[in-house]
């Protein structure tokens, strides 16, 4: 139970009861209890505020290289993961995550690779030890080009 102190400490008095099994006794605890809240700010909001296709010569063009350009506000991340999936979101086909060092401005570039043609749905996580967040967005890859 917790009661009112009755000296000037604003702290709440604490009453612990613990049944013993042995003898049916029980044993009264009394005191103060202090604790700290650390308040971290986090990660508020994650922007995809550019994707630029890399054009490549016809030898390199395995893959589609796409630079998605982002932006944070709040805390700076300590790693991004990206997640490609299915245009419906619906079902990943990658996911790649990796550490960043971002030291003033949240402001960086994420390159990716499309193995072929099509419209994915993006997600951009950007984290670190307290927060996470997202933005998602559609792309359409269409062999080196992306819209």
């Amino acid at each position: 139970t917790t009661g009112p102190s009755s000296d000037s400490d604003s702290s709440p008095a604490v009453e612990s009861v613990e049944d013993n099994p042995d003898g049916g006794c029980h044993i009264y605890r009394n005191g103060y209890y202090g604790s700290r809240i650390a308040v971290v700010e986090g990660i508020l909001e994650v922007n995809i505020i550019q994707m630029t296709s890399i054009q490549m010569t016809e030898s390199q063009a395995e893959n589609s290289l796409v630079d998605f350009v982002v932006t944070c506000q709040g805390s700076l991340p300590t790693d991004v993961c990206t997640v490609v999936s299915d245009p419906t979101c619906q079902v990943s086909k990658s996911v790649v995550c990796d550490p960043i060092v971002v030291t003033d401005e949240c402001l960086l570039t994420i390159r990716r690779a499309f193995e072929e043609p099509g419209t994915y749905c993006i997600n951009i996580t950007l984290g670190d030890d307290t927060s996470q967040a997202l933005a998602s967005a559609l792309i359409s890859v269409n062999g080196g080009e992306s819209t």
